[in-house]
């Protein structure tokens, strides 16, 4: 530790990624990267983008993004905020939003960053336990808070809520910020992006990486309220006004325009989804039904982290998390048919031993 750092720094957990190794033939199944490509209309539009203009500063609003934005999901551009990733999005909506006098509720098995704003905003918060089920229950909900952020569908259990539970939540939170993170809505769940006209407590998050398979371009994005977008504004102008260059907000847009491939790549892991659900269960797993691109599942009779290293040493990555109640779980990302059946190749070494 440096004598340099700030208290601040020095109270800090960072939030820990996913590994990402560089090793040859290997089959990366812990961050929940799509295994189809971008749309080839993004990747046309970022190389258009890739010239001399590059020497100028992109539009700080990103007009454009947020008008195609609007017009995708049938709202007003003064109701959409644009950010650098959906983490940089919720990290204004923690600081413009979820720092009431109240504390913050999330569950105690989701997103493992949101405890690390908190941590980083000096935010109070309490956790409210999934079910058995590893279900958010929003009965459980109904409690004097400042504010609140539920995943969904859940990560890392991929179990999701449906949108009248979500508008029983904003309903029952009337006066207190509700954000519902929809960084996997796309694979199987509800959006609550309807429910923001009865709603102004309510904000949307959702990012580009995962359905849209734009994890490396980083463009994150908010619906709401006018009045909450605002309040994101002014954290963001206070932090950084240029946070999408211009391929990213290039590559967004033309994203947009391509239902077609969208929906083809959701079709496809969608079946890729069923085929690893099936082979885990043939090979003794047990997993909540996922509405994510990825499954949560545990053995009984074999140890998780120990099964995590034995499948990488076979050349397969899944992600371990140890933590309290899931720490015999392991989410496993959908990848494509022969990706899963390297999975399986390993797991029957393994448990076949």
């Amino acid at each position: 530790m440096s004598r340099f750092w700030s208290p601040l720094t020095h109270g800090l957990k960072p939030y820990v990624p996913g590994e990402q190794p560089r090793l040859p033939d290997l089959v990366k199944l812990n961050t929940n990267e799509s295994p189809m490509g971008p749309s080839p209309r993004a990747l046309e539009a970022i190389r258009a983008e890739t010239n001399e203009s590059l020497r100028l500063y992109p539009d700080p609003q990103s007009t454009v993004l947020r008008q195609a934005l609007a017009a995708y999901h049938g709202v007003a551009v003064e109701q959409v905020f644009v950010g650098n990733g959906s983490d940089e999005v919720l990290a204004h909506a923690f600081a413009a939003l979820l720092n009431q006098d109240g504390p913050l509720l999330f569950p105690d098995v989701t997103y493992s960053f949101y405890p690390v704003y908190c941590r980083l905003f000096g935010i109070a918060f309490e956790t409210v336990p999934l079910d058995e089920g590893l279900r958010v229950r929003i009965a459980d909900y109904r409690r004097p808070c400042g504010a609140v952020i539920v995943a969904n569908p859940n990560a890392p259990t991929g179990v999701a809520l449906g949108r009248a539970e979500i508008a029983a939540l904003a309903a029952e939170h009337v006066e207190t910020p509700v954000v519902i993170d929809e960084a996997y809505v796309d694979f199987g769940a509800e959006t609550a992006i309807p429910l923001i006209g009865d709603h102004p407590n309510l904000l949307v998050v959702r990012t580009f990486s995962k359905s849209r398979a734009l994890a490396g371009l980083r463009v994150g994005y908010a619906i709401g309220d006018a009045a909450l977008i605002e309040g994101l504004t002014r954290v963001k102008d206070s932090f950084n006004s240029y946070p999408l260059g211009r391929t990213a907000q290039a590559g967004a847009v033309a994203s947009i325009t391509d239902e077609a491939h969208f929906q083809a790549g959701l079709a496809a892991i969608a079946g890729w989804r069923a085929r690893l659900s099936d082979g885990l269960a043939a090979h003794g797993f047990e997993a909540p039904r996922s509405s994510a691109n990825f499954v949560f599942a545990r053995h009984p009779g074999h140890d998780a982290a120990g099964l995590a290293a034995a499948v990488r040493e076979r050349g397969v990555l899944v992600r371990h998390f140890a933590a309290p109640r899931v720490d015999q779980h392991l989410r496993i990302t959908v990848g494509d048919a022969a990706q899963i059946d390297r999975l399986f190749a390993a797991l029957d070494e393994i448990l076949g031993a």
